[in-house]
């Protein structure tokens, strides 16, 4: 893993998804086989494969802190090419940083990650009416994880940490996409622990050769995503879990 610390040159930026999305880091250590993120390397320069490097930006606190002054008011995304949990900000602490000036600051905002790492900002969290935190999900089953997402937390871990989130009073989601096979699996387990869910397919190519490998070719298809997501949905509806798929 290629670790490096740089000067961004700006943190807030305007989003297709939110107002605005920030992400402290280029690159990300989980490595997902199917991320959307790896286009990131056409604009970035980078020749390491996705996963094998991570930039770390270093004044992104020093940075937010003048521009939420100077940017019209909105939600912002955190993260949307990037985790901003992965195993970084453990020493780093740049997404911690960030988030306390935004909501300090009184800036809705809307967390995404694969990692429990988000429970140790408890305390920043709690008690925030215009905060939510997603934890995406692929699947309920712990040896597709492995095959897709090798590097990524445990599917359990991530909903204890919904769970623990969701005890606590703060908003949550679960960001089931993309489906991989026995992701309908996964209402139950996300029952009394999220607000809503969203569900989506996969939309991008880079795990193709994961599905050729292990001939699981049939769950790439319309038919496969179309009926998964309609069970998944049915159930979570039944459970008076408020679902919206997205594709």
């Amino acid at each position: 893993m290629i670790i490096r610390e740089i000067y961004a040159k700006t943190i807030l930026s305007r989003s297709k998804v939110f107002d605005y999305v920030i992400n402290p880091y280029v690159g990300c250590q989980h490595g997902c086989t199917y991320c959307y993120a790896r286009f990131m390397k056409r604009f970035t320069g980078h020749s390491e494969p996705w996963g094998q490097f991570v930039d770390v930006k270093v004044n992104a606190p020093e940075l937010l802190e003048r521009e939420v002054t100077r940017k019209p008011r909105g939600r912002v995304w955190v993260s949307g090419v990037c985790d901003p949990y992965q195993p970084l900000e453990k020493k780093y602490e740049l997404t911690r940083k960030c988030l306390q000036i935004l909501l300090h600051h009184g800036w809705p905002v809307t967390i995404q990650t694969k990692s429990p790492l988000v429970l140790r900002d408890m305390d920043t969290l709690k008690g925030r009416d215009k905060l939510e935190v997603g934890l995406s999900l692929t699947t309920a089953d712990e040896e597709i994880r492995k095959l897709f997402e090798p590097n990524a937390p445990l599917v359990g871990e991530r909903i204890r940490a919904l769970g623990q989130l969701h005890l606590a009073g703060i908003r949550t989601f679960a960001m089931i996409a993309p489906m991989l096979p026995q992701a309908e699996e996964l209402a139950m387990a996300l029952s009394g622990n999220v607000d809503y869910v969203l569900i989506d397919r996969m939309n991008y190519h880079y795990g193709d050769w994961v599905y050729k490998k292990y001939h699981l070719e049939g769950a790439r298809s319309d038919e496969f995503f179309l009926a998964r997501a309609h069970e998944l949905a049915s159930s979570l509806e039944k459970m008076g879990i408020e679902c919206q798929m997205v594709f």
